[in-house]
């Protein structure tokens, strides 16, 4: 059986690169979009490809056809205050990506979303939803994986709230909504993605929620 290929957006941030060599350990062979000049910061191992996440055109030609390609591309640290950012970079990004991978025909497409609906970081939420609809419509296979929060290094403050969401999940009424807006580990997020990739749905788009993430790790 020949190597399979994954291209990576998103692959210098927090989560790619940890996903990178998690990939690479499970035996794909990865390729890396990455700003020019910045090719030194994807993972040893992977294939850095220059180019521009808001540009098809600029890395359309680097997608191969029977490839997974994996959408991380976002905001860092996204706030109410990056409403404007979050749809010229997070929604941006996938749609150009979302070209790309249709025209090169890909075999699976993985887009990292976010819990929905929530009642908070509303401009975030809506990018993210409108991002989700032109996958479905692209035709293409898809998982889409929605956390809210991610835990780890540099993302410690939620911590505090932990006692907070286990009475929320204790009661009938809050429950479900605790749940689908729980909080996820590095390492839990990070499986959850590379088993996405692992498993692609068979036809139309999977949606992967916090409670399955949760197990993933």
């Amino acid at each position: 059986m020949s190597q399979r290929s994954v291209f990576v957006t998103g692959g210098t941030g927090y989560l790619g690169r940890r996903l990178i060599p998690e990939l690479l350990a499970r035996g794909y062979r990865v390729k890396a979009l990455v700003r020019p000049g910045s090719e030194a910061r994807i993972p040893p191992g992977a294939e850095a490809i220059p180019g521009n996440a808001l540009d098809a055109a600029s890395f359309a030609d680097q997608v191969p056809a029977d490839c997974i390609f994996v959408q991380l591309v976002g905001v860092a640290k996204p706030s109410p205050a990056k409403a404007r950012q979050f749809r010229e970079i997070d929604l941006a990004s996938a749609l150009a990506s979302i070209e790309v991978a249709k025209e090169a025909r890909v075999t699976h497409f993985v887009y990292l979303s976010v819990a929905m609906p929530a009642p908070a970081m509303r401009a975030y939420v809506a990018a993210r939803a409108e991002a989700e609809e032109r996958l479905r419509a692209s035709g293409l296979p898809a998982t889409i994986l929605r956390p809210w929060y991610v835990l780890g290094p540099g993302h410690r403050w939620p911590y505090a709230l932990l006692p907070l969401y286990w009475l929320w999940e204790a009661l009938p009424s809050t429950r479900a909504t605790a749940r689908r807006l729980g909080l996820v580990t590095l390492r839990q997020m990070v499986t959850a993605l590379a088993e996405a990739v692992d498993h692609p749905p068979k036809s139309g788009a999977r949606v992967v929620e916090v409670p399955e993430i949760r197990r993933a790790g």
